[in-house]
């Protein structure tokens, strides 16, 4: 049924302590090993009937391969490190939890069906992912009809707020309602007014190139043109050349992996970072050292929801289940996805989807704030009410089961074409 309490209102309350405004084909790993408009309300009413089998699995539909694959290493991570965590302090419900992974690719081609119904054999309570807000589109169906738990660590469509979604779709990435208005608001406080917009084509792309447009015309800048490309696409060149034509003063640039084609493509024809100020999103925002020569995205901004810093003892529990990590981006947001499916069953004694669901969001918010898995734990056994916090910060799921605050980090490129977070920005979503 449709959640009637899960719109999500358009209102984005920003604060932040440094500006004045206060996210193919190929293999994957299958086994399973130890370690707006009306919407569904947010969890199943009075509590689910017990139904799990009393061992919780963690199924990761994540990106091995693909447009997004640069973010699919610290999401892994971020499970891995908490499935450690969760099972060092005694598992769930007296049992450790397993893992079953597969690859979530991009939709091109479209393996992520199939990686589903993998999980789905492999007996998942709850699937983390997919990152890419299309993919998570194409599956929320399959995986919800089944009865169990999809919960995106990167997914910022607005879209998924009033999707009929039986109550079992959660994330802990904001939506894009956030994201755009922080970059809208970015741009315009660099000084810019004539504003160029050059986004993929999808529901990520189109929802926060929307966003951003609606923010620059708010602040009263002009969007000299907004030009969406296909996503297969084998050249931009007629995008690209309204672009330049276009002639503006900075450029937004919603993209994913193709980012390494557009930019020598914008460069020839005079725009760009080495012209224009450019901004990058989530969805680009990578380590690009060795790509480009050095220099080329020198100046270029980008956001993407972080916390304010990354817990310095957090990034090396990370770096021990991967030792090659180069970018952590969302790794946080997958570390407390599985942290708060394992407190929730916990929560509701029982390791089934529609009971997982049934309590997200009260161990999400209203209760005593609790940081760690074992130290909630301790107090849900007590029968005290929690409040998790993790590490991408305030966990607070609204009734759309989508953050109801959230951080967003202002990155900036330096000469050998690797970012660093200057700045971040506080919001909430009302």
């Amino acid at each position: 049924m449709i959640r009637p309490s899960r719109a999500l209102r358009a209102a984005v309350v920003l604060a932040s302590a440094s500006l004045a405004l206060t996210a193919c084909g190929g293999s994957s790993n299958d086994n399973a090993s130890s370690g707006s408009s009306a919407k569904p309300s947010s969890s199943p009413q009075g509590g689910a009937a017990k139904s799990g089998d009393g061992t919780l699995v963690v199924g990761t539909l994540l990106p091995q391969t693909g447009d997004l694959a640069f973010l699919g290493p610290p999401e892994f991570a971020g499970v891995d490190a908490a499935v450690k965590d969760i099972n060092a302090a005694g598992g769930v419900n007296g049992k450790p939890v397993k893992q079953a992974k597969a690859d979530s690719c991009d939709g091109t081609p479209d393996i992520a069906g199939q990686s589903v119904d993998k999980l789905l054999n492999a007996n998942a309570d709850v699937i983390i992912g997919a990152a890419a807000s299309s993919v998570s589109l194409s599956v929320i169906d399959k995986i919800t009809g089944a009865g169990v738990v999809e919960f995106s660590p990167a997914n910022t469509s607005p879209a998924f707020d009033t999707y009929n979604d039986k109550g079992l779709y959660f994330r802990t990435a904001p939506s894009d309602a956030l994201q755009g208005a922080v970059l809208g608001n970015l741009v315009t406080q660099d000084g810019h007014q004539n504003v160029a917009i050059l986004a993929r084509q999808d529901s990520y792309g189109e929802g926060l190139a929307n966003q951003v447009e609606k923010t620059l015309k708010e602040k009263g800048a002009t969007v000299a043109t907004k030009q969406l490309y296909s996503a297969d696409a084998t050249n931009y060149t007629a995008e690209v050349n309204k672009v330049a034509a276009a002639k503006p003063d900075a450029l937004v640039l919603i993209a994913f992996d193709e980012t390494k084609k557009l930019i020598p493509q914008l460069k020839a024809k005079g725009v760009g970072p080495q012209n224009q100020q450019t901004y990058f999103v989530d969805g680009n925002t990578a380590d690009y050292k060795g790509t480009f020569p050095n220099g080329t995205l020198k100046g270029v901004k980008a956001t993407f929801p972080s916390p304010p810093k990354l817990d310095p003892a957090f990034k090396q529990k990370l770096l021990a289940v991967n030792p090659k990590l180069k970018d952590f981006t969302y790794a946080p947001n997958s570390y407390d996805a599985t942290v708060m499916s394992a407190l929730a069953a916990t929560a509701a004694k029982d390791d089934s989807g529609k009971s997982i669901a049934s309590k997200l969001i009260e161990i999400s918010e209203g209760g005593t704030e609790c940081t760690e898995y074992k130290a909630c734990v301790d107090l849900l056994k007590k029968g005290t009410d929690i409040d998790y916090s993790g590490q991408s910060g305030p966990a607070d799921l609204n009734s759309t089961g989508s953050p109801s605050k959230a951080t967003i980090g202002i990155q900036l490129y330096g000469p050998d074409n690797t970012y660093k977070q200057i700045q971040s920005v506080s919001g909430v979503l009302q």
